[in-house]
């Protein structure tokens, strides 16, 4: 199976985690795990399966 590693989703760039999950509530529970830890997440269906897909910006913070 050939699923995409990127998607772009409304200009932003998101990145598969490499699971595929059977059943719906097993992504979101992923996913849920991932928000809390300050990531943006998408859900797809494809083939009958869901991924998930994940985005967070690095603040890069000066030192000074």
């Amino acid at each position: 199976m050939g699923m995409p590693l990127a998607r772009k989703v409304e200009g932003k760039k998101f990145m598969w985690d490499g699971e595929t999950y059977e059943k719906e509530a097993q992504a979101r529970q992923t996913m849920e795990v991932y928000e809390k830890d300050g990531f943006e997440v998408r859900l797809f269906e494809e083939e009958g399966q869901y991924l998930v897909y994940s985005r967070r910006i690095v603040i890069v913070q000066s030192a000074e």
